[in-house]
């Protein structure tokens, strides 16, 4: 059975850092495009990063450049989700997803995806 759990979100002062992760069961990551995506309260969901089957990163929100990575573990079937210098507009619930095609595409994986983690932003 395919699940993904996601872990790591909290409550951090702005400036501050998380590393939000994706543990998957029942599909290798390596096979897919994992990407990560975050929803503001009143807002729409959006793309932040995607990572393909072969290592190569999209960047769909340009608030994070400089500041996101996206990285894989092979060995821990993870991915993870590093946020640094995190300001009050990073808060959200943020969810990874999975196409298992392999590619990011215009708008990120949506083939699955996990129930979030909560991140909150705020001194």
């Amino acid at each position: 059975q395919l699940q993904f759990v996601e872990s790591g979100g909290g409550l951090v002062q702005p400036g501050g850092s998380l590393r939000l992760s994706c543990v998957a069961s029942g599909f290798v990551l390596d096979y897919g495009a994992v990407g990560w995506f975050r929803q503001a309260p009143g807002k729409e969901r959006e793309g932040v990063l995607c990572i393909s089957d072969f290592g190569r990163v999209t960047t769909y929100a340009d608030s994070v450049k400089g500041r996101f990575t996206i990285a894989r573990d092979r060995a821990k079937n993870t991915v993870y989700l590093q946020m640094n210098s995190l300001k009050p507009e990073d808060t959200g619930v943020y969810s990874c997803a999975v196409d298992f095609v392999g590619e990011c595409g215009p708008s990120g994986p949506d083939d699955y995806r996990g129930q979030g983690t909560q991140v909150t932003v705020s001194s």
